[in-house]
C-alpha cells in the first residue's frame, strides 16, 4: 500500500505560456507526464497511476471545458490518497505574440485568423481556471532556468517532505510594469523618499546597504514597515489554517529597483527571523517557506533576482539553516 498521498500535478495555461516547459521539467523530476488526453480519461488515468502524474490540459484537449476540468479537481481533491494541484502558466499579450512570431507557430485557436483574437478567446475559456488554480506562473519574463528551479522548489522531492508548508513568495517590482497578476497582497512603496534622485545611489539597487539606509531615514518608514509586517504576521498563520498551499506579497514602487527592493529583502529577513524563533523556542515552524523574486531585477539580467531561498532553520540540520541563492541567465521560458 502507498504510505504517502500521490502527487497529481494539472497543468493548464494560455497557448504560447510554457505550458509545455512546465510538464517537461516535471517529468525531469520524476513525474508521469501526459500532454491533453481526453477529459474523460483523467480521473481513470490517475486512478491507475502508481507514480507521481503530471497532466497537461488546455483548449486543444478532448472534451475540454473550465467548468468541467475544475469538477475533476473537486474529485481528485475528495480522494485521501491523493495531492491534486492545479498549475497555470501564462504570459502578458505581447510576449506571446513575439513567441509565436519567433516560433512561427500557428495559435491552436486561430489557424487562418488573427493571433490577438485567438489570445482573447483563450484568456476568457479559461479564465476560470486561472481564477481556481493552486499555482499560477508569469513566464513573462521568466527566464528558462528560473522556470526550472521555481518548478523544482514547487513539486520536487523537497516539497514532498513539506506538504503542509505555505510558500510565501515576497515579488517586488514596477508599478509602470504592472501589477503582478499572482498577488495575494500589495503594498505601495512609492511614498518613501526615491533614491533615484540620489546621483550617488540612482545606478545602485535596493540590495545595496547604501540604499537600505537613504530609504530607511524616511520618517514615515518604520512605522509603515512595522504596520505592513504587523498585517502579514496575522494573515500568514491564518492562510495556513485555511489550507491555502502558495502565498504572493508583492510590493512596488516607480522603477522596482530600489524600495520595493528593500522593503522585500526586509520583510524576508523579518519572517525568516520569526520562523527561525519558532523552532528556537519549541522546534516547531511555522508553515510556511519563503521565496524572494525581484521582477525587474530579474529582468535586467542581475543577479539574486529570481527565488533566492532566506535562511530558514530545518529540524536536523547541524548548522540550523540553508541558505542556497539562485541566479539565471537571462534565457526566456519558451513553448515549444
Amino acid at each position: 500500500m502507498r504510505s504517502e498521498r500521490l502527487r497529481v500535478v494539472l497543468v493548464s495555461g494560455l497557448a504560447g505560456g510554457g505550458k509545455s516547459s512546465v510538464l517537461r521539467e516535471l517529468e525531469d523530476l520524476g513525474y508521469d507526464a501526459v500532454d491533453n488526453p481526453p477529459l474523460a480519461m483523467l480521473e481513470g488515468m490517475v486512478r491507475r497511476s502508481e507514480r507521481k502524474l503530471a497532466i497537461g490540459v488546455d483548449t486543444r484537449t478532448t472534451g475540454f471545458g473550465a467548468d468541467l476540468v475544475l469538477e475533476a479537481m473537486d474529485h481528485l481533491r475528495a480522494n485521501p490518497a491523493l495531492r491534486p494541484e492545479l498549475v497555470f502558466a501564462w504570459a502578458d499579450e505581447a510576449t506571446l505574440l513575439r513567441r509565436f512570431t519567433e516560433t512561427r507557430r500557428r495559435h491552436p485557436l486561430a489557424p487562418q485568423g488573427r493571433i490577438t483574437d485567438a489570445i482573447a478567446r483563450e484568456e476568457s475559456l479559461t479564465a476560470p481556471l486561472r481564477e481556481g488554480a493552486d499555482l499560477v506562473i508569469d513566464t513573462s519574463g521568466l527566464p528558462l532556468a528560473a522556470l526550472r528551479r521555481l518548478v523544482d522548489r514547487h513539486f520536487g522531492a523537497e516539497s514532498d517532505a513539506e506538504e503542509s508548508r505555505l510558500v510565501v513568495s515576497l515579488i517586488s517590482f514596477a508599478y509602470k510594469h504592472g501589477l503582478p497578476r499572482e498577488a495575494d497582497l500589495v503594498f505601495d512603496g512609492r511614498f518613501l523618499r526615491n533614491p533615484h534622485y540620489d546621483t550617488m545611489l540612482q545606478p545602485r539597487t535596493g540590495l545595496d546597504a547604501e540604499v537600505g539606509a537613504f530609504i530607511e531615514a524616511d520618517p514615515d518608514f518604520s512605522t509603515f514597515f512595522a504596520k505592513m509586517a504587523d498585517l502579514i504576521d496575522m494573515l500568514l498563520p491564518r492562510f495556513v489554517q485555511e489550507g491555502k498551499k502558495y502565498a504572493a506579497i508583492t510590493i512596488g514602487c516607480t522603477g522596482g529597483r530600489h524600495r520595493s527592493v528593500y522593503l522585500v529583502e526586509k520583510l524576508a529577513q523579518h519572517l525568516a527571523d520569526r520562523i527561525a524563533a519558532a523552532w528556537a523556542a519549541g522546534g516547531t515552524g511555522l508553515g510556511w517557506r519563503l521565496h524572494v523574486t525581484h521582477r525587474e531585477l530579474a529582468r535586467e539580467g542581475l543577479e539574486a533576482a529570481y527565488l533566492t531561498d532566506r535562511p530558514v532553520p530545518r529540524p536536523g540540520d547541524a548548522s540550523g539553516f540553508r541558505d542556497a541563492a539562485a541566479t539565471a541567465a537571462p534565457v526566456q521560458a519558451q513553448e515549444a
